[in-house]
């Protein structure tokens, strides 16, 4: 009998791959936005039933389950794992399949059955990128589940869920070595909260540096991952991200198209229109800040979630790169530009 496996956002490519009759994918988010609750993450794994909505159970992915295992799809998802002689966890190094990981484990952690079949596969690359052919022939070294991998990934998952991230950066001094992939994760996350210096996460400060250096296309901001770099955000998300650096008070951004600002989140394909008319450069904000000599949250307001902690001016953790407290917080002021000192660059 081949295994089930479970996999992150990008494991559909398991279906055509050979390795399983059912593999099952995690298409939520957990690194944008308020995490979703016990309750919620407890129906999602739990029996289908009629109060559901689209997307909301486990098994809603599991496509050739719908054809050829019909009667798996309503079982919850422990049940679903104790049908099967193995169950494959493929998760690869992104923080948000690494989330979705200790999320996962943490769950079966208390159905001693289930947890004597898990295997986790040590995913060191892109599944977004592998073919099937790839994922029928690669050797991935896989390793059994102990109560070393379970205790490792229930403390990280509780750590991300907690109000402030002071357990996130105190995981940093802890072992991890259970669970390899953990750690560089849990360092792009803590990344992510504003800088001490700036007012802005790792991945916004990108943003601002590339158009600083010419990408004046939303495209290139989306699609060019080796010079983006940062991957803790898909494409969606960064957009969210231009737009909050572009649409606040004092705008770091100037140039993102101003249908944005009224088009419904999920109405993917205008704003998908609306980005690639947009032609982006640096406000004199922005430069101050890609310069390190402006802090965005001094001029524009805050207030979004990380993990647990649910950042606002008020109550802005910071990193440094070290956890920085929140301090009292001084009223939004207006920008007043100083002297121009940039060089003018032509659009790429």
């Amino acid at each position: 009998m081949k295994p089930l496996i479970l996999a992150g956002e990008h494991g559909w490519n398991f279906e055509r791959s050979g390795r399983t009759e059912a593999p099952a994918t995690f298409l939520f988010r957990l690194v944008d936005g308020k995490l979703p609750s016990a309750d919620e993450l407890a129906a999602y794994a739990g029996e289908l039933t009629e109060k559901h909505g689209p997307g909301a159970h486990w098994s809603v992915y599991t496509a050739r389950w719908h054809r050829q295992h019909d009667s798996l799809k309503a079982l919850s998802l422990v049940e679903a794992c104790r049908r099967f002689e193995t169950v494959e966890l493929w998760f690869d190094p992104a923080p948000n399949d690494q989330l979705q990981l200790v999320w996962l484990l943490d769950l079966l952690s208390s159905h001693s059955e289930v947890v004597a079949k898990l295997k986790v596969r040590l995913v060191d690359f892109d599944l977004l990128m592998a073919k099937p052919e790839e994922l029928a022939r690669w050797k991935v070294p896989a390793i059994d589940v102990t109560e070393s991998e379970l205790q490792t990934a229930s403390m990280a998952w509780q750590a991300y869920r907690s109000a402030t991230p002071e357990a996130c950066f105190d995981l940093l001094a802890r072992d991890l070595s259970a669970l390899p992939l953990l750690r560089p994760a849990m360092l792009d996350l803590l990344e992510e909260l504003p800088s001490h210096a700036t007012g802005l996460g790792a991945t916004e400060m990108r943003l601002l540096e590339l158009i600083a250096r010419g990408y004046t296309l939303t495209n290139a901001l989306f699609y060019l991952y080796s010079v983006r770099q940062r991957r803790v955000f898909n494409t969606r998300e960064i957009g969210f991200l231009l737009e909050g650096l572009a649409h606040g008070p004092n705008p770091a951004i100037a140039g993102l198209d101003d249908e944005l600002r009224t088009l419904d989140r999920e109405n993917d394909r205008d704003r998908d229109v609306a980005y690639r008319r947009s032609l982006l450069s640096l406000t004199e904000l922005g430069w101050a800040i890609v310069a390190h000599k402006e802090d965005f949250s001094r001029y524009n307001p805050i207030d979004r979630w990380w993990g647990g902690t649910r950042l606002t001016n008020d109550c802005l953790w910071r990193w440094n790169p070290a956890l920085v407290a929140p301090q009292p917080s001084r009223p939004i002021s207006t920008f007043v530009p100083g002297p121009t000192t940039h060089p003018t660059r032509e659009p790429l």
